[in-house]
């Protein structure tokens, strides 16, 4: 494999660490903007939310960076450049914040309108939420340049700079000092060579989607990560990677990565944690890693040669369950198809505290599934799992669908019999772990006639089984319907519960 020594000057690993900092201090002044906000007057609030949302968008945007540039090295010094622009004026204004809201001489309401009034005049009228808006979208565009995305505007990039250069004039901060380590490069000539389309992957669909339902889970402790860990610039990278998706857990303390080694169609996950505000990293491919769950946690091994055992790597704690059965079903999927995969353990297929209450086999896009349903005991949550019934990738899993209390209830005739062997959903959401699989063919449109306006199919091979399969559903739809019909007959006496488990 072609790898990238992600190693980087002391002044360039200095920016680095430098947007974990300040995305550290963001995250204190919005805490100490919040003190303030309780004691506003209601015509006062809707710009200070505003001003808190962009802080902590600031923050977010900042460590994003800082994991992106461990990912894209070589795009590394062009980034840097404009990080220079950006930082002393950015820290400047989170410091100037603070000496506002910390002014115990004035009442807290007056610090917010001193502090909005007078760091507005500074910046030519420019309102504060609005400056953090400039900040923000300036940091979006270097994280598309990072990344080599699309997205990236080199001219809309150029104006943010041009708008953020005054902005430093206007506050006495000088021009950025000409430094050899950075690259110096005008915006509109980093316009990306053009390079065809390519699909989307099925993991970046999955999880740049919104969730239908948001199923919490309990006993939630803090996620963690475990030794050895890397510094800023010590990693080792693929050459030719595709991030799949990224996911933030404890408010971003710690962020998860996944990417594709496209030169062998290996994944890999790359871990940041936060200690203390320093960033570490570490790098492990899907196929050195093993995944169980623990109550609301997912928790990745590793085998340790030092001491002959596996060991955790991480331990990440979910706040919904649909987010930990995506997760679980994506890293499965993405470990077996690996090129560096030998095998799964029989138990990494299978997600510890959910019950399986019926399974069958379906001729589904031509192919030979197997469809499980499982109910988890501790959310009481329901899901369909569609599976390779046989060959090299059996049990690896296709697709997945969350049959939710509530979809039950807003739509009880979701489920019906077509024919001796067919079923139709017709209210459900399938998150697919499968480049070859078509949903689409599956999908029965509505005619002339009549019919199921999008259902989906399901072909099951044996008329006992779509029978069976039914008579699963058939205690929850008629509480659901049971509900559905008591929530319709008024409002006396009812109040008082909600929907149960």
């Amino acid at each position: 494999m072609d790898y990238l020594n992600a190693s980087v000057g002391p002044a360039n690993m200095e920016l680095l660490h430098g947007c974990c900092r300040e995305a550290q201090q963001a995250d204190f002044v919005a805490f100490g903007l919040q003190g303030l906000q309780s004691s506003l007057s209601e015509p006062l609030r809707p710009m200070m939310v505003t001003l808190l949302e962009e802080i902590r968008r600031s923050g977010r945007l900042l460590r994003d960076l800082a994991d992106k540039a461990q990912l894209h090295v070589s795009r590394v010094p062009v980034m840097l450049n404009y990080l220079n622009i950006i930082m002393p004026c950015f820290s400047k204004s989170l410091k100037d914040i603070t000496s506002y809201y910390e002014n115990k001489a004035i009442s807290r309401e007056n610090r917010w309108r001193k502090m909005y009034h007078e760091m507005g005049k500074e910046a030519s009228n420019l309102p504060l939420p609005q400056r953090f808006m400039l900040y923000n979208h300036f940091l979006d565009q270097l994280g598309h340049l990072l990344a080599r995305s699309p997205d990236f505007d080199p001219n809309t990039l150029e104006l943010l700079q041009t708008q953020i250069l005054k902005l430093r004039d206007k506050r006495g901060i000088p021009p950025p000092a000409a430094q050899s380590s950075l690259v110096v490069i005008p915006p509109t000539s980093l316009v990306l060579p053009y390079t065809p389309e390519r699909p989307i992957h099925w993991a970046e669909d999955i999880f740049s989607r919104p969730l239908a339902s948001r199923t919490p889970l309990k006993h939630l402790k803090p996620s963690e990560t475990f030794r050895p860990f890397s510094a800023v610039g010590e990693l080792h990278m693929p050459r030719n990677l595709q991030t799949l998706f990224k996911r933030p857990f404890d408010n971003d303390r710690i962020s998860v990565t996944v990417f594709l080694d496209t030169s062998d169609n290996s994944a890999y996950l790359f871990a940041r944690s936060l200690h203390f505000g320093t960033p570490w990293f570490s790098l492990k491919g899907a196929h050195e890693l093993c995944i169980s769950r623990e109550s609301a946690a997912l928790v990745l091994k590793r085998w340790s040669a030092s001491m002959q055992r596996s060991t955790p790597w991480a331990v990440l704690y979910f706040l919904t369950w649909e987010e930990m059965v995506l997760f679980h079903c994506a890293f499965v999927a993405l470990k077996r198809n690996s090129a560096r995969s030998f095998d799964l353990h029989p138990d990494e297929f299978r997600l510890e505290g959910e019950r399986r209450l019926f399974q069958a086999r379906i001729n589904d896009d031509g192919y030979e599934h197997s469809l499980i349903v499982y109910r988890d005991a501790e959310t009481r949550g329901l899901r369909l799992h569609a599976a390779v019934w046989d060959g090299d990738l059996r049990r690896c899993p296709v697709w997945t669908a969350f049959v939710t209390h509530q979809s039950q209830r807003s739509h009880p005739a979701w489920l019906s019999r077509r024919g001796r062997r067919r079923v139709l959903l017709s209210d459900v959401q399938l998150y697919v772990f499968c480049a070859d699989y078509r949903q689409e063919t599956m999908r029965r449109h509505s005619s002339k006639g009549g019919g199921g306006g999008g259902a989906f199919e399901l072909n099951f091979q044996s008329e006992e089984a779509a029978a069976r399969f039914k008579e699963v559903f058939d205690p929850f739809m008629s509480v659901a319907s049971s509900e559905a019909t008591g929530a319709e007959g008024g409002g006396g006496g009812g109040g008082g519960e909600g929907g149960g488990g």
